[in-house]
């Protein structure tokens, strides 16, 4: 993408995410991840009705009186975007692609992150890591993860989730949360990566896909690739077997897919291209809230 169209393009979703952040997911996001705990704030004097296990007993002693501890929540968190690069994010049927919807998603999420002055880093990846931008606070460095999320083009095609999850366990070293943008189109297992992920960090899950994948059309013989793997065939799409198999097919995946989640114990949420993923996210938020 030419530079001047680049800036454009980066400019344009800054002003639409960074909109909703702040007229939208304020108050849900800064509810839905909370800090890591409470850190002490100041000792004030005891009231009635106050947790004596809140004494401060040096300055208690030293005054005569009983002080107490005031904690306040501890807010800076460390988010990661972990996006999906792989091939099969290029395709979309509705008014976008799939890559395009992720690229909102994630960057409306990154402003929501640095408007609670959290940290925001990002993880591309396909079958293997593509690209780490360390986490880091303020606008510039938001404008350049625009930039990398609309302009990056990755070296594979194929998908590895488990490969992402088990990296950013080991890179990442504090507890975060991190958002897994995916359509998921993954054939191994990633059940074993996403619970270790999760027990030490925070791990949502939301999946981009197109109504298109979840059934073929009756339109007769039609030559489709694979966007992952390259490979091309032609299939009878006027045949009902044929249209039933796909469709029983995607069911299947969209089912193993929910149980690891759910035994990982992953918030998720999915949204497909020609849906509003603001209710999406807004959903995802209230239920965590």
């Amino acid at each position: 993408m030419e530079t001047v169209d680049l800036l454009k393009k980066v400019r344009q979703i800054e002003i639409k995410t960074r909109g909703l952040t702040n007229n939208i997911f304020a108050g849900e996001y800064h509810t839905a991840f909370k800090g890591k705990g409470m850190a002490f704030s100041e000792v004030r004097e005891y009231q009635y009705g106050d947790d004596v296990r809140d004494i401060d007993w040096n300055v208690t002693a030293r005054y005569n009186k009983p002080f107490i501890k005031v904690f306040e929540e501890e807010r800076e968190l460390t988010v990661m975007l972990l996006v999906d690069v792989s091939g099969s994010r290029n395709f979309g049927t509705a008014n976008v692609m799939k890559k395009e919807m992720m690229t909102e998603i994630a960057a409306t999420i990154a402003f929501s992150a640095i408007q609670n002055k959290d940290k925001i880093g990002v993880i591309f990846f396909s079958d293997k890591i593509e690209k780490f931008i360390p986490p880091k606070k303020g606008r510039k460095h938001i404008l350049f993860i625009i930039r990398e999320l609309i302009n990056f083009e990755p070296q594979n095609s194929s998908t590895d989730i488990s490969q992402v999850l088990r990296y950013m366990t080991g890179a990442i070293k504090k507890r975060c949360t991190a958002f897994l943008i995916s359509d998921f189109i993954d054939n191994k297992s990633y059940k074993d990566a996403l619970s270790i992920a999760n027990n030490k960090h925070d791990v949502v899950a939301v999946q981009v896909y197109d109504k298109r994948e979840t059934e073929l059309p009756n339109v007769g013989l039609m030559k489709v690739s694979d966007a992952e793997t390259g490979a091309e065939q032609w299939v009878d799409t006027s045949s009902a077997q044929t249209r039933n198999a796909y469709a029983n097919w995607w069911a299947k995946k969209q089912i193993e897919m929910n149980s690891m989640l759910k035994k990982s114990r992953v918030d998720y949420v999915s949204v497909a291209t020609d849906e509003d993923y603001v209710k999406a996210l807004m959903a995802l938020f209230l239920r965590r809230a």
